[in-house]
């Protein structure tokens, strides 16, 4: 089934209430006939153009759609997601990621701590210059458009960033550390 192939299946009102019908729980034709008060005859031919359109199937427990060949479809339709390079070099990283960190964004926070943490590292390399100042709102802002459509807000992510000091926090102003700070902190733990 294609795209055109749908389009074609679903161009013809018959069809469209016959597999509305099945979709809302009809599971024969009898039922179908029934619940869209069609002809016998409309119906059935319908139900056949429907089957060999791949949009229905007759299964042991009677008509269902088959949201197989839709998963499929809107697969095709999308196309190969091109992989998103990150610029870390390691693959492993990248896999991370690819997982939770897509187009500039945070997807959502990984709950394994070390993906975590590995995430949280990215964001902060790329969102603020080691040594520089920021006053609140501009980290505000800046955290704000990595959470943007995701499930995560920026203040949690502002925390997470503080308390694994990948941002030093003191009278209000942020200021990412440079690698040597950061590598200081967690030896004299």
């Amino acid at each position: 089934m294609t795209g055109e192939d749908v389009a074609g299946l679903f161009a013809d009102e018959t069809r469209v209430r016959v597999f509305a019908a099945v979709a809302l729980g009809a599971t024969s034709a009898a039922e179908v006939v029934e619940r869209t008060g069609l002809p016998a005859g409309k119906a059935l031919l319908a139900l056949r153009r429907l089957e060999e359109g791949e949009a229905l199937t007759a299964n042991a427990d009677g008509l269902a759609v088959s949201y197989d060949s839709f998963r499929r479809l809107a697969r095709e339709a999308a196309g190969p997601r091109p992989a998103q390079d990150h610029g870390t070099g390691d693959e492993r990283v990248e896999a991370v990621l690819r997982t939770f960190v897509r187009d500039g964004r945070l997807v959502k926070l990984p709950a394994q701590w070390d993906r975590k943490k590995l995430v949280l590292r990215h964001i902060a390399e790329r969102a603020f210059e080691p040594g520089r100042e920021y006053a609140e709102k501009e980290v505000d802002e800046r955290l704000r458009a990595w959470c943007e459509g995701g499930r995560t807000d920026h203040v949690t992510l502002r925390r997470y960033l503080v308390d694994l000091h990948h941002l030093h926090r003191s009278d209000g102003i942020y200021r990412r550390p440079a690698e040597d700070d950061v590598r200081l902190v967690v030896r004299s733990r």
